[in-house]
């Protein structure tokens, strides 16, 4: 048998040009949102080191790295506060004065045209590390949807162009869309968070937010690793409370999921890029492992396959600058 004779698919390879032209999936930096950890006061950079290169920065840091995210194609951002004083109810979440609200502010005046995202949860502002206030050893659900929604307002009232709530309470995305409709906010969308995972894979993140719950886990409100159908539950729910936006989180141990709810729902799908995700690779490159930039791009590039429309992910302005370069 002559080969040569037959179909080739290694022919359809074998020129950049013509690679490039027949790109199935295509990484856009206009995709990519930024996440960034705030706090109060000025001048803070602080590493978090089990995240390379990633930071918890004050609010004039911020304008700053929402501007370099701008110039290198990135035009959305999402910010997660950390309070200088937790309690048992969150209580800051909802504070004008707190780092988040005052990020927004600075960042809408600064740079205009970024798109400011706020996630919407407690955990990050509670001194017991859960994302509901607490009764006994239990999350109250009904009892945080309230605070849920101040928070949302109040990032709202700061000019935030988008809340997401990441709490994983029943009831949420209804909570907030209602006090953001009665609060004059009827056009701030709402992207919930709606697979979230209790996943291994948010090491980090705790780490750079001081969250890890002080007593139980998250268990009784994340969902399960081992479901699947059960998403698509959540998202439905979602869905019918208000969400504009939905998500799956985490992203790479989760790429059937996503897939899934690409397939079923025709709402804009996020999926978030998570800390434990970013961290792997960019520990591996720095030890020489592998190709940091090269695994990063796979990373992203499998998100995308799997089906989703943006991708939170700390490595955006890197990837963006990526892409700029061709």
């Amino acid at each position: 048998m002559n080969i040569d004779q037959y179909s080739h698919l290694r022919r359809l390879r074998l020129n950049e040009t013509l690679r490039d032209m027949l790109n199935e999936n295509r990484l856009s930096a206009s995709e990519f949102i930024y996440p960034m950890f705030v706090v109060n006061g000025a001048g803070v950079r602080t590493p978090i080191e089990p995240m390379p290169g990633i930071d918890q920065i004050s609010v004039d840091i911020a304008v700053e790295e929402a501007q370099r995210a701008m110039e290198s194609g990135v035009k959305s951002v999402l910010l997660f506060g950390i309070p200088d004083k937790k309690d048992a109810t969150g209580s800051a979440a909802s504070s004008p004065d707190e780092a988040v609200q005052q990020a927004v502010s600075a960042i809408k005046i600064a740079s205009p045209d970024t798109y400011v995202i706020t996630d919407v949860c407690l955990c990050e502002y509670t001194d017991h590390g859960h994302c509901g206030i607490v009764r006994g050893n239990d999350v109250d659900n009904d009892g945080t949807l309230p605070l849920l929604a101040d928070a949302a307002i109040s990032h709202a009232k700061a000019g935030a162009d988008m809340v997401a709530p990441s709490a994983m309470m029943d009831g949420q995305v209804a909570a907030i869309r209602e006090g953001l409709n009665d609060a004059g906010y009827s056009n701030t969308p709402v992207m919930g968070y709606s697979a979230k995972y209790a996943s291994a894979f948010y090491g980090p993140f705790r780490i750079a937010v001081d969250s890890a719950p002080q007593f139980g886990d998250r268990r009784t409100y994340q969902m399960a690793p081992t479901q699947a159908r059960e998403a698509m539950r959540e998202i439905e729910a979602d869905l019918d409370e208000g969400a504009d936006i939905i998500m799956v989180k985490p992203a790479l141990a989760y790429l059937d999921v996503i897939k899934e709810a690409s397939m079923r729902f025709d709402t804009p799908l996020a999926a978030y890029n998570v800390s434990g995700e970013y961290s792997m690779v960019a520990a591996s490159g720095q030890a020489g492992w592998l190709d940091q930039d090269r695994a990063m791009m796979e990373v992203l590039t499998s998100i995308k396959r799997a089906g989703a429309d943006l991708i939170i992910t700390y490595s955006a302005i890197t990837a963006a600058n990526i892409l700029a370069k061709g």
